[in-house]
């Protein structure tokens, strides 16, 4: 069967099943396999791919929804993937088209690599903002670091209601599907107070080599700074994460600590000017694919 039926034939749902398949795919373009970050997505979230005729997936794409079950806010599309063989074909952009098919009206938010922007483009996707990719081994500051000035700690079962509380007031729309599944997808999920309530969390997954800091939610960038230092300092992994580019101050921060400038991304939106709640708490995504 020629490569170019594969624009024709059906899309269907994934499910955890396909988790191989899609670390497959992930690899065959070129990416880290990832199998980790597959099995968590596509239990939070709704897989959508096209099988090969030669095997194996020639497409797949990951959507997770946030808000009301039967009306969500948001839904965040990530790991847009097709097989090099079936690449330049259209196939993308067919993946594309069906999703805004069966999301509508949902609200839609998506982060872009340069490669990925001009077919969102044309899409009617438009660009909102920017993170950047850091990656490295952190060094610490010593104790006379700002950051050793917040105190943090490892987060426990009765600090998730006051997770999900923060999580909702930062993102504009509730998580908890996604949130909830932090504790068994992370290696460490640690927390900030201030007289007993929780200004900030964060979590440090594992990801091939490195482990990712994210999300990063705090009042403040002292208080950011403070949680990332603490995962840091609980890992001999080097660690990797996407920071709004509009926290300056953590940036650079960061890159003073280690931390290496690798890619960048563009945050996209579709159906509204800008996504929901409040940025300036919002330091780093749980990851790009979910925001």
């Amino acid at each position: 069967m020629p490569t170019h039926s594969l624009a024709a034939l059906p899309i269907r749902r994934l499910t955890l099943r396909d988790r191989i398949a899609c670390a497959d795919l992930s690899e065959d373009r070129g990416w880290p396999r990832e199998e980790h970050k597959w099995g968590f997505l596509l239990s939070a979230g709704t897989g959508y791919g096209i099988d090969s005729p030669e095997g194996g997936l020639g497409a797949a794409c990951v959507v997770t929804e946030y808000g009301p079950q039967d009306r969500p806010d948001l839904g965040a599309i990530g790991m847009v993937l097709v097989a090099e063989r079936h690449a330049r074909q259209g196939v993308g952009r067919r993946l594309m088209r069906h999703l805004l098919s069966v999301l509508s009206p949902t609200p839609l938010t998506l982060h872009a690599t340069p490669n990925g922007l001009p077919l969102y483009e044309e899409l009617g996707f438009k660009v909102t903002g920017r993170a950047e990719m850091l990656r490295g081994r952190f060094t610490p500051a010593g104790s006379d670091g700002p950051e050793s000035r917040i105190a943090t700690r490892a987060a426990t079962a009765e600090d998730l209601t006051g997770i999900l509380r923060l999580d909702e007031e930062v993102f504009g729309t509730d998580r908890t599907p996604l949130i909830t599944r932090l504790p068994a997808f992370a290696d460490q999920l640690r927390v900030a107070q201030d007289n007993g309530r929780i200004i900030g969390y964060a979590a440090a997954w594992p990801n091939m080599d490195t482990q990712v800091v994210g999300p990063l939610i705090a009042q403040d960038p002292e208080t950011a700074k403070a949680l990332l230092a603490s995962l840091a300092a609980r890992t001999d992994r080097p660690l990797r994460t996407d920071i709004d580019v509009r926290h300056e101050e953590l940036l650079s921060w960061a890159k003073a600590r280690g931390l290496e400038y690798c890619a960048s991304n563009s945050v996209m939106t579709y159906g509204i000017a800008e996504l929901p709640g409040d940025w300036t708490r919002r330091f780093a995504p749980l990851t790009v694919a979910a925001g």
